[in-house]
């Protein structure tokens, strides 16, 4: 389970617009220690959240990290078989996190975290019905990520790029569009020569699907 939130966190740093101001750089660390199981680095995270939320309740930025730290919150209670207070949590992450799209649609700095959180949490749902509202939404996020840096990719760093893009193929794939899965995974092949991701793209024109580590945070915060 910490492995598995690790990877939602960590995903939920990459991809981010260059140039743009990063509240994930203030608080991202605080949370990967919470995943490792440090609730005291997780409190502070959420503490920062809330005093940027009490400054100004319509920072989105600061309630999309607010909402993924309800579901590293949630786990201790799924791991206690507390499933009513996980619930609890994760419906309210899930709110947080669509809340803050609404304030702030077009901005990268809250699609890509609630994206990602969501792609990489519905690979760990019990049934396809489940996790499949999941994706669309997630995959949403990212093409609107993709929309908003369309004239900047080549700007972004091998890793910024190769998240967003893998994120978009490997979702595209998980719901069933091929077509649209396959033309992604050229686009990394012909961008991405040499990397991770064209060697994850790779294995899914074998195979036409991506395993959990093959389809994001491919050598996470080592991208140049």
């Amino acid at each position: 389970m910490k492995t598995r939130l690790i990877a939602i966190v960590a995903a939920a740093g990459c991809a981010i617009v260059a140039g743009q101001e990063r509240f994930d750089l203030k608080v991202r660390n605080y949370f990967f220690a919470g995943v490792a199981g440090n609730m005291t680095a997780l409190d502070q995270g959420m503490k920062m959240c809330e005093e940027a939320l009490a400054a100004d309740p319509k920072n989105a930025e600061a309630l999309v990290w607010h909402g993924s730290g309800r579901f590293i919150q949630s786990r201790d209670f799924f791991q206690k078989g507390d499933r009513q207070h996980g619930q609890e949590l994760w419906s309210q992450g899930l709110k947080e996190m669509d809340d803050a799209v609404a304030l702030a649609p077009d901005r990268v700095g809250v699609r890509i975290p609630r994206g990602a959180t969501l792609l990489t949490a519905s690979r760990y749902l019990p049934s396809p019905e489940m996790a499949h509202p999941l994706i669309e939404k997630g995959v949403s996020d990212y093409e609107k990520a993709y929309e908003v840096q369309s004239d900047d990719l080549d700007q972004l760093g091998t890793h910024a790029r190769g998240e967003l893009l893998i994120g978009l193929a490997d979702g595209y794939s998980r719901l069933g569009e091929t077509e649209k899965a396959a033309k992604m995974f050229d686009v990394i092949r012909t961008s991405l020569k040499g990397t991770a991701y064209e060697q994850a793209a790779n294995a899914w024109f074998e195979t036409k699907t991506l395993t959990p580590a093959q389809g994001g945070c491919l050598g996470c915060h080592t991208g140049k």
